[in-house]
């Protein structure tokens, strides 16, 4: 696994960072390249990375959250809560929906791709209403229940866009090591409404990454029964890259094995990937902070992909030696 994965490193001069974790022992880590390309500042440890869309499942989470102390049902209509869904396009969709992009919306204001409920159809500005309903019922702004959400799993190094203050984040470019431009107004951009902090907004590290999905997907934040309609697939989705998997509360689920969950994230410059494999409790966390994106996405993720099939492979194969044993 070792040299397949350095292999990954070598084909694609890949600037980032990749780490597997067994429960909280380390199996793999290495960091290669820069977090800032112009001071040749090289990535570490320590390093902070945008994660795009691994965000989701912390929005999520924190819907289970507010439905956990009685302050909404995810089958409640969002209208409920938020004035802007109080027109006749919108009237019907669920949190539910927002939550597993079956809400047939695409931008908020825009007419519904579908019937609310009859179909999959990958929406930020869904999971952005989700943040205004966290802020509503519980009183307080997304940054506030996020940053206590990572306090109580043990993350000491993730925070929002908006308030970031460390000293160690990469900033986002586009290009490659020879010719690139950097990403402008980092992190700050994130909070802003062509992303948004519920949808896409949160920084965060391995080590953080790695805690979190210990924490989540060993009851330490949610109860049982609310983990299960966390992780349960209760939508599909062809997803351009990584192909057709079942979708859950802001998580992707592989179909077929081994058991996984998984969810990558994009925003301009900063791929990443996070993987948890639940019969083994085992993390792999692949972030970045560099892309190409005249050679689209596909290009960009291919590092990311081949990680996973790597590791995929190797889960089956640790699977069915235990198995047999």
């Amino acid at each position: 696994m070792e040299q397949q994965i350095d292999s990954v490193f070598k084909k694609y001069n890949f600037n980032g960072s990749i780490a597997i974790f067994k429960d909280s022992l380390q199996l793999y880590r290495k960091e290669n390249g820069y977090s800032d390309f112009k001071n040749k500042v090289k990535i570490d440890s320590n390093t902070v990375f945008a994660i795009g869309s691994v965000s989701k499942q912390f929005t999520a989470t924190l819907i289970l959250l507010q439905m956990e102390q009685g302050k909404l049902n995810v089958s409640d209509k969002a209208s409920k809560y938020l004035k802007s869904f109080q027109i006749k396009e919108y009237e019907n969709i669920t949190i539910h929906q927002l939550l597993n992009h079956t809400s047939g919306l695409n931008t908020f204001g825009g007419k519904l791709m579908f019937k609310s409920g009859s179909d999959f159809f990958y929406s930020n500005d869904g999971f952005n209403a989700l943040g205004q309903i966290i802020e509503v019922v519980s009183g307080k702004s997304y940054d506030e229940n996020v940053m206590e959400l990572f306090k109580k799993a043990g993350m000491k190094n993730s925070s929002t866009g908006n308030i970031f203050e460390g000293k160690n984040f990469a900033g986002a470019y586009l290009g490659n090591a020879t010719k690139f431009t950097a990403v402008p107004n980092m992190p700050k951009r994130l909070g802003g409404k062509d992303i948004g902090t519920p949808a896409g907004g949160i920084l965060s590290t391995i080590e953080d990454l790695h805690i979190w999905n210990n924490a989540i997907y060993s009851g330490k934040i949610l109860k049982a029964e609310t983990l299960k309609q966390f992780v349960s697939k209760s939508s599909e989705r062809h997803h351009a890259i990584l192909g057709k998997m079942g979708y859950g509360y802001g998580i992707m689920i592989n179909i077929g094995s081994p058991e996984s969950y998984f969810h990558s994230g994009y925003v301009k410059g900063s791929p990443s990937l996070n993987i948890y494999y639940p019969q083994t409790k085992t993390s792999v966390i692949i972030l970045s902070n560099i892309a190409d994106e005249e050679k689209g996405k596909s290009s960009t993720f291919r590092p990311h992909v081949e990680v996973k099939k790597i590791t995929d492979h190797l889960e089956n194969t640790l699977l069915q030696l235990k198995a047999k044993h």
